[in-house]
């Protein structure tokens, strides 16, 4: 069964010129503070780019996604990351980053996360621990861009 969690930050600016920050900066700044990770290699976020982390402790392991899609529409704009090696008993991961426009100067980023671990217990026992993992991001992103 595939998981999935969903938030919704508000913050200044206009989607295009927020959407263009989505670089190896504003990765880092997302990077979990609680974790010793390093960032092996950031390619961008256009379709055939490469992320790799390497986590240290408190879990050693690979986690590499490839961007599988990215593009803009009116009043939006997104690019789809998929786990091609991942860490922790994960099996599946598709994180779309969307960047939507609300008015000239405010747009939302939503974080849409779909995953699945080996087995349906381990999606109900870490659920919670991939939310608390992701949360924080709001806060970041509205200190970030605000």
């Amino acid at each position: 069964m595939i998981m999935n969690i969903l938030l919704t930050t508000p913050v200044n600016g206009n989607y295009k010129e927020v959407f263009k920050k989505f670089d190896r900066e504003l990765f880092e700044y997302l990077l979990p503070k609680n974790a010793d990770v390093q960032l092996v290699e950031f390619g961008g976020s256009n379709t055939g780019d490469i992320v790799h982390l390497k986590f240290v402790s408190p879990i050693k392991g690979d986690w590499i996604s490839e961007i599988v899609e990215h593009g803009e529409g009116d009043d939006i704009a997104w690019f789809v990351d998929q786990g091609t090696t991942l860490p922790f008993g994960l099996k599946f991961w598709r994180h779309q980053h969307i960047v939507k426009g609300l008015e000239d100067h405010r747009c939302e980023i939503i974080d849409d996360i779909e995953f699945r671990f080996a087995n349906q217990l381990l999606n109900v026992l870490l659920y919670p621990a991939l939310f608390l993992a992701f949360y924080p991001r709001k806060r970041q992103y509205r200190k970030y861009f605000n």
